[in-house]
């Protein structure tokens, strides 16, 4: 769907109008997403990026319920996003929801770039753990053995072990 009906377009024009506050641009968002109305998209990727988890878990259901083809570049391009690695689960999630031609790419990439040396000690940070947790998750999930070689990197994590033993045992490696 890419119109609308009547409730449609008063959430569209919550969407639309100045001074509306965050939260009420958040419930049309999310209302216009998950109705496959792809007025939504802009203002869910945005609420992806958000700082504050439960926005971006929000969005990320819409997204996923969106069907709108832009959806896992926008997610792809947050994941990979060196200077958002913080806010990088929820685009992981989604991007293993979707099962993307993008998604295993972006997860294999991120998934290396916590993996590096360089940001050992970065992924020793909680909120870079659960990243590189949810694409060794993610990777094991989508089950492209392309990821086998990252994978088995992470095996050399101890926060990362088991969740990549358990990812490789399903990628039959």
């Amino acid at each position: 769907m890419s119109g609308g009906d009547g409730g449609n377009h008063e959430l569209a024009q919550v969407l639309t109008e100045p001074g509306q506050p965050l939260w009420a641009r958040e419930i049309a968002a999310y209302g216009l997403g998950c109705a496959g109305d792809r007025r939504a998209f802009e203002t869910l990727v945005l609420l992806l990026n958000h700082r504050d988890p439960p926005r971006c878990a929000t969005a990320a259901v819409a997204l996923a319920r969106l069907g709108d083809p832009r959806t896992a570049r926008a997610a792809a391009a947050l994941a990979t996003n060196p200077l958002r690695t913080a806010y990088a689960l929820h685009p992981v999630r989604l991007l293993t929801a979707l099962r993307a031609p993008e998604s295993v790419p972006a997860l294999t990439a991120t998934l290396r770039r916590l993996l590096a040396p360089r940001d050992a000690a970065a992924a020793s940070v909680d909120s870079h753990a659960r990243v590189a947790l949810a694409c060794v998750e993610g990777l094991g999930a989508l089950g492209d053995a392309g990821a086998i070689p990252t994978l088995a990197s992470a095996r050399d994590h101890p926060r990362l072990t088991a969740a990549a033993v358990a990812a490789l045992a399903r990628l039959g490696s």
